[in-house]
């Protein structure tokens, strides 16, 4: 799977609509991480789906 690129002035301004606080990207996975919500938002075509329930649980130590 290729790496999901996002225009870095979003990264700037987007947060987790759960927390408000601040996210992560992670461009192996193609997803922002929310480690205070431990959800990471997968990034589909370039666009970050920031919707809890598309967004996969982390596990303990990611």
């Amino acid at each position: 799977m290729a790496a999901a690129e996002v225009d870095p002035r979003l990264l700037e301004v987007l947060v987790c609509p759960l927390t408000r606080g601040p996210l992560e990207y992670d461009r192996e996975k193609g997803e922002l991480l929310s480690r205070a919500a431990a959800l990471a938002y997968p990034i589909r075509d370039g666009v970050p789906i920031m919707l809890p329930e598309e967004a996969r649980t982390m596990e303990n130590g990611e």
